[in-house]
């Protein structure tokens, strides 16, 4: 009898031990009982202008169950957002309004405080608590033109000079049609700087041109440049494509450039003239801007840029081709430079020092050289046939960089010499003109340096 009772005390031991380790168990691993605090997103940079909301997310698995938000002081907290939440809510998403706040603050605190819907800790939930300090910044950047070009050519270049000054300066660039972005270069004097300017070829409309700066509490200034504008004559020519050139030339690129080969004749030239194209306009693009020169620039002497001694010029900037194969237009393209032929590998010399940031085959431009001239200015020469200098090697004037060749989307032995501002092409011609150069970019550094050195 006193065994069989034991037996019994050992099952129902054994029993209430499984229970205990599968209620352990169920707790532990169940997601009512999920012991992961909520997570805290505050959107700031550490900066507050006291006008633009402030963004706060809070998420956790089990639902949202309440949050406070509230505003520190060495005397007292200020509520400024509190809720308890009805539905189960797995993110809450809300805005820290403007509150008034004493005008000598600079900075404040603000702390956020989330308990969430689990049944962990004895069903009190999961708490997250985070503090974060703002900067009270309230003023607007100063940002002001000394002086500019005052007028831009479609395609072409000009020249801006700023002064630009916040304690907590974040952002700053020219604005072309709130488009396209220019990066400022600083000028001869701290706050002080300098851009040239392009209208992009392809844009048709010129509306605006601005200052920008913003700083890290999103004050912002926009601030205009005053510029005249001036059309440009654009010439259309149609090519005939034939079935040689695409041999020959289109499908030895695409191989070259790791591009597969479609089996029809006018999809391979738009391959090659189209995605191709765009890819190598990106790389000029990025490289371009990734190695310009963003020293301060303390001294300029921009000289004209020369054409390919005894030369012939057989295609210029922004001629708007037609293709045609077979009598029917297949695509279309800007020529954004200027081809110039004269023997066969031509000595290719430099018209201003500078630093050559790409040096690469490129595509439908062959054998392509990228020389950097300070203030976002670059000249660039494709189909060589060879280079004589390396990346990053400083060029002297009248330096022999290249011969001429046919590498690349051509033919024949020629160059493409085309002028670079921040990776956009424009009007070479401009950079070419002695009186150009002197009146738009020259004439307007000087005038600027003269101001800013009677600044203190």
């Amino acid at each position: 009898m006193r065994r069989q009772n034991n037996n019994l005390t050992n099952i129902i031991t054994l029993i209430v031990l499984a229970l205990i380790v599968a209620g352990g168990a169920f707790i532990y691993f169940s997601p009512k009982f999920e012991k992961e605090s909520p997570k805290i997103s505050f959107d700031n940079s550490g900066f507050w202008n006291l006008k633009d909301s402030l963004n706060v997310a809070l998420s956790d698995e089990s639902g949202i169950k309440s949050y406070k938000v509230y505003y520190k002081t060495l005397e007292k907290e200020i509520v400024l957002n509190s809720k308890e939440l009805d539905s189960n809510q797995s993110k809450v998403v809300f805005n820290i309004e403007k509150f008034t706040l004493d005008p000598s603050i600079e900075k404040i605190k603000i702390a956020i405080e989330v308990i969430d819907n689990s049944m962990w800790k004895f069903f009190q939930g999961n708490k997250a608590y985070k503090e974060f300090e703002l900067t009270i910044d309230r003023e607007k950047p100063l940002a002001r033109v000394l002086v500019n070009s005052r007028t831009i050519k479609k395609g072409g270049s000009a020249t801006v000079v700023v002064e630009v000054k916040d304690k907590n300066l974040s952002k700053k660039y020219i604005s072309f049609n709130d488009e396209y972005q220019f990066e400022l270069i600083p000028f001869m004097k701290k706050d002080f700087y300098a851009a040239i300017i392009a209208w992009p070829i392809d844009v048709e409309e010129f509306n605006i041109v601005n200052l920008v700066a913003i700083d890290k509490a999103k004050n912002k200034t926009v601030t205009k440049v005053p510029l005249y504008i001036k059309d440009l004559k654009i010439k259309d020519d149609n090519i005939n494509i034939s079935k040689n050139f695409i041999e020959k030339v289109s499908i030895p690129v695409l191989k070259k450039s790791d591009y597969a080969i479609p089996t029809n004749d006018v999809d391979i030239f738009i391959k090659q003239n189209r995605e191709l194209r765009a890819k190598n306009l990106a790389t000029i693009k990025s490289e371009s801007l990734k190695n310009m020169s963003k020293d301060m620039l303390l001294e300029y002497n921009f000289r004209t840029f020369k054409r390919l001694e005894g030369s012939k010029t057989f295609a210029g900037f922004a001629e708007r081709r037609q293709y045609f194969y077979e009598n029917e237009k297949i695509d279309q393209a800007w020529h954004l430079g200027m081809d110039w032929a004269s023997i066969k590998h031509a000595d290719v010399k430099s018209s201003n020092s500078g630093k050559v940031i790409f040096n690469d085959y490129l595509g439908i431009y062959g054998n392509t050289l990228i020389i950097d001239h300070k203030l976002g200015v670059q000249s660039l020469y494709a189909h060589t046939s060879k280079f004589y200098v390396k990346k990053d090697e400083k060029v002297k004037i009248g330096q022999k960089i290249a011969e001429t060749g046919s590498t690349g989307a051509v033919f024949g032995d020629h160059l493409h010499f085309g002028m670079l501002v921040q990776g956009i092409e424009v009007n070479p011609l401009e950079w070419m003109d002695r009186a150009w150069i002197k009146s738009r970019v020259t004439n307007i550094l000087d005038e600027a340096k003269q101001e800013i050195s009677s600044t203190k």
